[in-house]
């Protein structure tokens, strides 16, 4: 969704006055209408399960301390996956417009380029070198949908050390005479994610049993085991970087027109790039240490963030917005169509049908601009 400054003026050219701020008025209402969609999915994910409950009973849950039984299912068992789904696929849809902005490439999303593989090596090492993979042990060898899954302090750093170092690796090897290009991103990034998928299996191979299952497991993407005890360091974690990532939208903006012009509208280049990516490689980072490699959700939502708004690049809550609702859509089709997979495995199969569309359209397009 964009929004510009300027002055008071009628409902005209598409765009809402509101105090003196001009929105856009078809991303504000394909926005509010995802948002209205996550809200509603949001109820009906609370409201279903072994013990289902009218949208009625929900909302008497939520509200009401002394709901009683019907309280603790909605708020102690379902809602951490709800607000886990939410949240989670904002960051990934955020990250993935960050990454196509700067590559200019479709393409160019954290888990095709390595980002999301080296957080979850890097979450890898902490589980089995560190011996943090105790508790991710247990929580998925019983399957506890309260339990942890290790998500704690030292698998964090793991991640965001792992995506940080892969992401440094990918952007090194991909600069050429001091600029860094789209397409030369992409295909290091995913000659990176074949040597990191590699470096995986052999960890989950020389690790003990109980520590390789719950990698594993772990590494298919579920948010079945995220408890509240992740999801609040992973919430504090996300609503420390969403500020970061506003500030650097106006540059993200100047940097989808060229670097020359960003320079020339006095956008520190390289700085404000580099600043980009570490937010966007945090933002991967953090879901993956929480939930595991979640994958295609950041290709697929700036995207169709762009196709149903219709903006001139690719808008970062607009995709946060789309990624939350593609997320949590995955999330109950796990669940209630595909006996309790991982989500992850749900998403892959999604994103597979949507690269190969894509691939299709771009095909009988070659004369089109990436992104």
């Amino acid at each position: 969704m964009s929004a510009s400054v300027g002055l008071r003026e009628g409902w005209r050219g598409g765009r809402l006055p509101v105090v003196g701020i001009r929105l856009h008025r078809r991303p504000l209402v394909v926005g509010l209408a995802v948002a209205a969609a996550c809200a509603a999915l949001a109820v009906v994910a609370l409201g279903t399960g072994d013990y289902p409950l009218s949208p009625a009973q929900v909302l008497t849950a939520v509200l009401d301390p002394g709901a009683g039984f019907e309280r603790t299912i909605v708020l102690g068992w379902r809602l951490p996956r709800v607000l886990a789904a939410l949240a989670f696929g904002a960051a990934l849809g955020a990250s993935g417009a960050v990454f196509q902005s700067l590559t200019r490439n479709p393409l160019g999303s954290p888990d095709v380029i390595g980002f999301s593989t080296g957080a979850y090596t890097g979450a890898l090492l902490s589980l089995t070198v560190l011996g943090g993979g105790a508790g991710a042990a247990f929580s998925a060898t019983t399957g506890s949908a309260t339990g942890s899954t290790g998500g704690g302090v030292s698998t964090t750093a793991g991640a965001l050390v792992g995506g940080m170092l892969t992401a440094a690796a990918v952007y090194a090897l991909a600069r050429v005479r001091g600029t860094v290009q789209g397409y030369r991103l992409v295909v290091v990034g995913i000659a990176a994610t074949a040597v990191l998928h590699s470096a995986n299996t052999y960890l989950l191979l020389r690790a003990q049993t109980e520590v390789a299952m719950a990698g594993a497991v772990w590494g298919a993407g579920s948010l079945s085991l995220v408890g509240w005890q992740d999801l609040r360091w992973a919430l504090a974690a996300l609503a420390l970087l969403a500020p970061l990532l506003a500030l650097l939208a106006a540059a993200l903006r100047q940097l989808e027109l060229g670097d020359d012009t960003a320079s020339a509208h006095g956008v520190p280049v390289e700085r404000a790039r580099l600043a980009l990516v570490v937010v966007g490689v945090a933002l991967v980072s953090v879901v993956t240490a929480a939930s595991g490699p979640i994958a295609f959700v950041a290709l697929a939502a700036p995207q169709v963030a762009r196709l149903a708004m219709r903006g001139p690049g690719l808008p970062l809550l607009g995709s946060a917005l789309v990624g939350a609702l593609l997320l949590l859509s995955a999330d109950q089709a796990a669940q209630r169509f595909a006996s309790g997979v991982p989500v992850g495995v749900v998403t892959v199969v999604g994103g597979g049908v949507y690269l190969l569309a894509l691939l299709l359209v771009r095909s009988r397009r070659p004369g089109r601009a990436a992104a």
